[in-house]
């Protein structure tokens, strides 16, 4: 985490004063509380539409299912958009805090599933408004449009694409510019920046092996679909350390596997279903995996007994394209955010493959929204109170060893210090937006 040089010029910081922070606390304890899943965000909207009203934009909800859009015009000038996300994840809290969630869902199959806000989005929806009601109060410091967006469905990468596929770029104003923060196991009261890929793209298949039930004490007169699954599975392991140059940072995760039911023993099922993912900083090394399961998938099931119809199926569940910020963008930023926080508090991001659908509302997004020239900046905050830093991984730990030590992003124990990740993110989304309103647009 290498700190860097402060720049001459970049805009004053915004106050976050005790009233806009109170404001966000609420909203994050109500959220965090009462969490939705992804598409069901209908209460968080709510929440985060009457905040945004409360600090004087003009909102519009259900845009691309329950999203949100707060508008605040402040003049001529350029228009930058800010997005937070609204859905929360089928994750158990187990963190013990007094506003933990004990709520829970209809999950995908219509049973009750946990959830809980295990990725930070409650914390981003928070700042977003508590940035919003900020540079409402110092409007004489700026001039041009805010849009505030709240977004849901991004932990199923669909939210962005239906936005924008409900007028975002068209019902409101386009922007120059788009924000976000995400919060991560970082100190709170910092934030990092990276260089070229932030996130990976990423990909989730679904892949249905059918074979031909029988009885488990008679093998031979069925097509066991487990044997061809548990094969594939190994199988898909050499697309990264046989496939892929060493240079190539590439993942694939089998994340599911299901056959056979609870007590069937002694039963060989008819079918196998894998759900796998993967994940590179490139759209090219996307395409050369997602092929590689299809080859695999095929080559391992036409290699066991003959199954029954209709033979095996791939099917592309989500996809999202790599975040790579705009770097005129993201100096901009990250050299306001050096004159808020001073050098101490302004680290490095190394390229991380986890995956996000923001990358849609720019460039990589351009054909879904016909938009040129839309720059994006993406930063990560840090979320780890002093002492849960100073006491992961022992008292000699180094920052790399506290890092792997603390719980991460969609873990049952994820619980940033509300407090100082709330102050830093309104003040690094307030002066985000200051420095992108002074920037030139994107050119086509």
């Amino acid at each position: 985490m290498t700190p860097q040089a402060v720049p001459e010029a970049a805009p004053a910081p915004v106050p976050v004063t005790r009233g806009v922070l109170a404001g966000a606390a609420e909203l994050y304890a109500a959220v965090h509380r009462d969490p939705e899943l992804s598409g069901a965000e209908q209460r968080t909207a709510a929440r985060l539409a009457a905040a945004l009203r409360a600090a004087g934009l003009d909102v519009t909800t259900g845009v691309g299912g329950h999203g949100v859009v707060g508008v605040l015009r402040n003049g001529p000038g350029p228009v930058v958009m800010v997005r937070a996300e609204l859905d929360a994840l089928p994750v158990r809290e187990d963190t013990g805090l007094p506003y933990a969630s004990t709520v829970t869902a209809p999950g995908p199959d219509g049973t009750q599933v946990p959830v809980m806000h295990a990725c930070g989005h409650d914390a981003h929806l928070a700042a977003l408004s508590g940035a919003a009601a900020a540079l409402a109060g110092s409007a004489d410091g700026w001039r041009g449009t805010l849009v505030a967006v709240g977004q849901p469905a991004e932990e199923t990468l669909s939210g962005a694409a239906a936005m924008l596929a409900d007028g975002l770029y068209t019902r409101f104003p386009v922007p120059s510019h788009v924000l976000a923060q995400h919060v991560v196991p970082l100190p709170a009261g910092m934030v990092a920046h990276g260089e070229g890929p932030l996130l990976a793209g990423s990909a989730t298949l679904e892949v249905v092996l059918h074979g031909r039930g029988g009885h488990a004490a008679a093998p031979h007169l069925a097509a066991d679909p487990v044997i061809t699954a548990a094969a594939v599975v190994l199988r898909l392991q050499t697309v990264v350390s046989r496939e892929t140059g060493p240079g190539e940072p590439l993942v694939v995760t089998v994340g599911s596997v299901r056959a056979g039911t609870p007590g069937g023993g002694n039963v060989i099922a008819d079918r196998a279903t894998l759900e796998v993912t993967v994940r590179s900083f490139t759209d090219a090394g996307l395409d050369r995996a997602v092929a590689a399961v299809h080859r695999i998938v095929r080559a391992e099931a036409a290699a066991g007994p003959e199954p029954a119809p209709p033979g095996p199926a791939v099917r592309v569940l989500s996809r999202s394209r790599p975040t790579v910020p705009d770097p005129a963008a993201t100096a901009a930023v990250r050299g306001a955010h050096l004159a808020a926080f001073g050098p101490h508090r302004v680290a490095r991001w190394q390229p991380s493959m986890a995956t996000e659908d923001f990358a849609l509302y720019g460039d990589a997004g351009r054909d879904l929204h016909g938009v040129p020239g839309v720059r994006t900046a993406y930063w990560m905050l840090g979320g780890t109170g002093p002492r849960q830093w100073a006491a992961a991984g022992g008292p000699a730990a180094d920052a790399a060893a506290r890092l792997a030590a603390l719980p991460a992003n969609h873990s049952p124990l994820f619980a940033p210090h509300p407090r100082l990740t709330l102050e830093t993110g309104i003040a690094a989304l307030a002066a985000g937006v200051r420095a992108a309103l002074t920037m030139p647009p994107g050119v086509a």
